[in-house]
């Protein structure tokens, strides 16, 4: 799948988890980096642009999974490829 130069942007909606409809492996071996209300989030497991959310990780929490707890936060999302930089 080949992009044009214009319209080499992240996706709207991206997911590290596979299970996720969001999910994109060929956009997640890119590197997608985020500005999340102007600063730059590394623990990013989820995003919309247009809906302006991200989920991050809660470091110290765990599911009865065992997989890391996520809170949604509402704000500016700003989406870009880190090879792009």
């Amino acid at each position: 799948m080949s992009q044009d130069q214009n319209t080499d942007v992240p996706p709207n909606h991206l997911s590290i988890d596979p299970r996720s409809a969001g999910y994109n492996e060929e956009a997640l071996l890119r590197g997608v980096g985020i500005r999340f209300n102007g600063s730059e989030k590394t623990n990013v497991h989820e995003y919309n642009v247009a809906e302006g959310w991200v989920r991050v990780e809660v470091p110290t929490a765990r599911d009865r999974r065992g997989n890391p707890m996520v809170v949604k936060l509402s704000g500016t999302v700003e989406p870009f490829f880190r090879d792009a930089e």
